[in-house]
């Protein structure tokens, strides 16, 4: 309990801080508020508060994450989003093995550890510090990776902000075309929101269907992660004699399956329509909440150790995504 209160009492002002600045969003912000309270706490705390608070902050960083999704996907009825979304598959799917694949290449190159090549991956390709989040919760990333990839999703959600408006201009896009540039190749629903409205509103609604599509991705990706952990490296931990079915059933993530539940009965109505506007709201706080966990444990000494090498993988995986983002939708007629 007292680490779970130091995380929701530090996540409150970064909830505040991203409603105030959108663009950045407090899941961002509240990695960074924790790190700072964090390293502040272990200077002026007393001898073995550290050890007291950490069983509260792993809670916050695995099962108020898991939680956090589930919540998530009763803001995402299947039916709805999927029936406007079908148009955005290609130009999607295209990115999506863009980011992924070029996590995996680009980032072997660069000597950049594996999880931090797989969060900044689906961070770039489904949607940013979300999809950050419920790789973490599938595969229990390390707390200085998380930081790592959220630190680069967001520099690139702000040079989004900034450079896509006037790209679009530039190219003559219509609205329907820059909702789906924007929905398919910026992060962080929040500066999707952002930016793309700045452009009109036309492609402020186009954008937000195409990236609540994109954010389906999320289970899937966690599905195959936790299978392939279960059947490969972590394979020699399971029984023999144990069956597929068993170790399927018993790797899979619970929180994969309340995010399809949720997002069924979000489907077919069963969540009063008033409730929806509250949801995506409840959704981004316990993310901040669970960022907040996993900044105050984080140690700066663990950042400096990765160096600029991922901050450098997701200026490529960034560029890479945009471009491709135009070239698909030139090649399908969309542009």
């Amino acid at each position: 309990m007292p680490g779970l209160a130091v995380a929701v009492t530090v996540a409150l002002p970064a909830a505040w801080l991203g409603r105030l600045v959108p663009a950045i969003g407090g899941p961002v912000f509240g990695i960074v508020v924790g790190a700072l309270a964090g390293a502040l706490l272990r200077r002026i705390a007393p001898p073995g508060t550290a050890e007291r608070l950490r069983p509260g902050f792993a809670v916050v960083g695995r099962q108020v994450l898991q939680v956090s999704i589930i919540v998530l996907g009763a803001g995402l009825p299947l039916g709805a989003v999927l029936s406007v979304g079908m148009g955005s598959l290609p130009v999607m799917l295209g990115t999506l093995a863009v980011a992924l694949l070029g996590a995996w290449a680009v980032g072997g190159l660069l000597g950049v550890h594996r999880e931090t090549r797989l969060l900044i991956g689906v961070g770039t390709g489904v949607c940013g510090a979300s999809a950050i989040a419920a790789v973490t919760a599938a595969v229990g990333a390390a707390e200085a990776r998380v930081a790592y990839a959220l630190g680069t999703i967001f520099t690139f959600n702000i040079a989004a902000v900034v450079l896509f408006p006037p790209v679009g201009h530039l190219l003559g896009m219509s609205q329907e075309a820059f909702g789906l540039w924007s929905g398919t190749a910026i992060n962080d629903t929040s500066s999707v929101v952002a930016t793309s409205y700045s452009y009109g509103t036309g492609a402020g609604q186009y954008a937000v269907v195409v990236k609540l599509t994109r954010s389906l991705m999320i289970v899937p990706i966690c599905a195959v992660l936790v299978l392939w952990r279960s059947f490969g490296r972590g394979a020699r931990n399971v029984r023999r004699d144990e069956s597929a079915v068993k170790r399927i059933w018993r790797a899979f993530p619970v929180f994969v399956v309340g995010f399809l539940t949720a997002s069924a009965v979000a489907t077919y109505d069963g969540i009063p329509a008033s409730w929806q506007p509250v949801l995506p709201m409840i959704s981004t706080f316990l993310i901040t909440v669970a960022l907040s966990g996993i900044g105050l444990s984080l140690r700066f000494s663990q950042l400096r150790e990765a160096g600029p090498r991922p901050l450098l993988l997701g200026a490529i995986l960034w560029t890479a995504v945009s471009a491709a983002g135009i070239g698909l939708q030139a090649i399908t007629g969309r542009l």
